[in-house]
């Protein structure tokens, strides 16, 4: 992997753009996990009998959806250092 030119502002915008396509997908997935484990949490009081398995469920996607993002901002991370490294 060769080190991007950051030279310019067009090259730097590319690049982030770039670093931006890096593990997306398991940062929208870990996000719409949190948002449905919030609302399953919050939601849990009303659903009767069922409520303590949603609210389980829901704490279940947020502690899954969390550990997404963080995975992603690890692969993000990892490749930016690698990008940066100098290869001969």
């Amino acid at each position: 992997m060769t080190r991007p030119d950051l030279s310019d502002d067009q090259a730097v915008a590319r690049y982030r753009a770039e670093l931006r396509l890096v593990g997306r997908n398991q940062r929208l997935a870990g996000f719409a996990l949190v948002i449905a484990g919030a609302i399953a949490v919050y939601l849990a009081g009303s659903a009767g009998a069922a409520g303590p398995t949603i609210q389980w469920a829901g704490y279940a996607g947020l502690a899954f959806g969390w550990a997404l993002m963080l995975a992603a901002i690890f692969l993000r991370t990892r490749y930016h250092r690698r990008r940066m490294r100098e290869m001969d």
